[in-house]
């Protein structure tokens, strides 16, 4: 495919260099002669200097062949207008990083909708969501990224004493706004059905609107409430600490964070009152000491620094604490912190080559991802005109025990569909669909 990318800095020059190894055809742009000059000898790409968010330079660059435009400069609102261009000039896919939340806050203003682009990518975000998924479940749909965060995800271990037990889900009584994605049982994971009937020690998960979640919880786990909460600790209030501890449930995390800047610990505890922050440095084993490092569940470092981020996942792992994870960031430590006794490290570049790798795709497929187990894949996909899934309301369709959709954004807003729902052109979905039925469901999104 013709990826066009935007910037050459850190980021840049590494997806640049990702992608070219994976024989896509690059071309980079960048307004530094110097970052120009050391692509075009290193890297098996084509370099041209100049703004990102100039029509003549992305014309030179032919954004009008890219399938794919990846606006990665330093400045958020370079890559918007760039991404935003690229797209009205031709380009079939184009995606914009970005580090302030505010470009991510849809309370505020949309800014993915009004400049029509395909995704707004933060790594920070994603790292953050990678880390949530392994705490809550490792197996967990990933969705938090394709819903845009109007939607959750709940996994859940349905009890003994639920009036739901061996009942069909077309019988229970579930919100009309609410989705049983998958079901585990006895090792296999599987799209859930109308037909499937619930037992006890079934994992299954729930997708909706946070309150529907809740509401539903209570049919499947009573006394769900009553739960004694597991302890999270997280040291670093940076954007990835901040999105982990949003993205966790209160209802089943009690959350502390430590952050040694004081005007960051008073930012995080006004937008999260859930939340303990203490104004802390977490590479003192003295204060995880004196915190409870070593009676938490897990011990999460995203300090900003990769050796403080090892540093103080050993301590805390030393003085107890059962599962520790960190954000470690190069390479050539990737080796080197399972044997130091840290369960899981998370690298941003790893997570968002992942999410790019997951955008080159043809046809009515925006992006796609596959869950650990490997039966399951998540799709976003693009309803165009005349596809046979607009034929007929969702009931109607051949997607039972295939293809489930979890959610559909239309006119801005996300929702979780009713069987009585039916697509149009415009509408971008997320389905779950079996990997053994692929080829079948995604058909049904063809002209």
């Amino acid at each position: 495919m013709r990826v066009l990318t935007l910037g050459a800095g850190t980021v840049g020059r590494w997806v640049a260099d990702m992608l070219c190894r994976r024989r896509h055809s690059v071309t980079v742009v960048d307004h530094n002669p110097e970052n120009v000059r050391r692509i075009n000898s290193e890297l098996d790409v084509r370099a041209i200097e100049g703004s990102a968010s100039r029509s003549t330079v992305l014309f030179q660059a032919d954004v009008c062949a890219a399938d794919m435009v990846l606006a990665v400069t330093g400045d958020d609102e370079v890559n918007i207008v760039a991404a935003s261009m690229s797209k009205a000039l031709g380009a079939r896919r184009s995606i914009a990083r970005v580090y302030a939340p505010a470009f991510r806050d849809l309370s505020t203003f949309d800014y993915q909708r009004h400049f029509n682009i395909d995704s707004l990518l933060s790594l920070e975000q994603l790292s953050a969501f990678e880390l949530a998924r392994a705490i809550r479940s490792p197996d967990a749909i990933p969705l938090e990224h394709f819903a845009r965060g109007q939607l959750e995800v709940y996994e859940l271990e349905v009890n003994n004493k639920s009036s739901g037990v061996g009942q069909k889900l077309r019988d229970l009584k579930l919100p009309a706004s609410i989705r049983v994605g998958s079901i585990s049982r006895e090792g296999r994971m599987w799209i859930a059905s109308g037909e499937d009937e619930i037992r006890g020690g079934d994992r299954v998960s729930l997708i909706g609107t946070p309150d529907t979640v809740a509401k539903t919880r209570s049919i499947l786990v009573p006394n769900s409430e009553n739960k004694a909460r597991e302890r999270v600790m997280i040291a670093g209030g940076g954007e990835i600490g901040y999105h982990l501890a949003d993205s966790l449930s209160r209802r089943d995390y009690r959350i502390v964070l430590l952050e040694r800047d004081v005007d960051r610990c008073d930012h995080i505890a006004k937008i999260l009152p859930n939340v303990t922050v203490i104004h802390a440095n977490a590479n003192r084993r003295s204060i995880l000491e004196d915190e409870g490092a070593g009676k938490v569940d897990y011990f999460v470092a995203c300090t900003g620094s990769d050796e403080s981020n090892i540093m103080a996942g050993v301590e805390a792992r030393e003085l107890g604490a059962s599962r520790v994870m960190c954000v470690v960031g190069r390479p050539d430590y990737a080796n080197v912190v399972g044997k130091l006794g840290i369960d899981l490290a998370v690298s941003e570049r790893d997570v968002a080559a992942r999410q790019i790798m997951g955008f080159l795709n043809e046809g009515a497929i925006i992006s796609q991802s596959r869950l650990p187990n490997g039966t399951i894949g998540v799709y976003e996909l693009e309803v165009t005109e005349g596809a046979k899934v607009t034929a007929a309301c969702l009931a109607e369709l051949p997607l039972a025990g295939k293809c489930l959709i979890a959610a559909i954004h239309r006119d801005g807003f996300v929702r979780v569909p009713t069987a009585n729902d039916q697509l149009k052109a415009g509408d971008v979905v997320v389905a779950l669909i079996d990997q053994s039925t692929t080829d079948d469901s995604l058909s049904l999104f063809s002209p």
